[in-house]
């Protein structure tokens, strides 16, 4: 968490000066993305709320992300439209300026969707879009999980930056 909790307090900064919020739909990072954030006092000025999608029924219950959406991506969970989708949908139904959605596959194996350990894909959605996969290479799930939070983080704040 060392490396995160800078990340979420220059977040938190941003979003708070800008009274602007966000939403957040993570899957292999396990709820790190939000508890960096949600670790910042305040946080309820900028944090409304997120959710560990981590299966197809935590999918379509809490962030209601029907098989129909899901065949109009190739039923595919770690992907940059996935990743999107869940930005989206997270924003969309929390009613944030700013969305996250990250997927991917932590290890020691890959995913169901035949993705390898240290595939991660992450999205930004609001008033700036932005996706990336980011490949670590690694098997180790712990270090991948905190890699994926890490990586995510910078993607969130990179695009709160350019959107100034």
């Amino acid at each position: 968490m060392e490396k995160l909790l800078p990340l979420a307090e220059k977040i938190a900064a941003s979003l708070i000066a800008r009274k602007e919020t966000i939403a957040v739909a993570e899957s292999s990072t396990g709820g790190l993305i939000s508890a960096a954030l949600l670790s910042v006092p305040g946080a309820s000025a900028y944090y409304r709320g997120g959710g560990v999608i981590y299966t197809p029924r935590a999918r379509a219950a809490l962030v209601n992300i029907t098989r129909d959406e899901m065949e109009a991506i190739g039923l595919r969970g770690a992907t940059e439209p996935y990743a999107a989708l869940l930005a989206n949908r997270a924003r969309e139904l929390l009613n944030t300026t700013w969305g996250l959605g990250e997927s991917g596959a932590t290890g020691p194996s890959g995913n169901r969707y035949g993705d390898a350990a240290g595939h991660s894909c992450m999205a930004v959605a609001g008033p700036r879009m932005r996706v990336m996969t980011l490949e670590t290479g690694d098997s180790d799930r712990i270090a991948n999980m905190r890699a994926f939070s890490l990586r995510a983080l910078e993607l969130l704040l990179q695009t709160l930056e350019s959107a100034d």
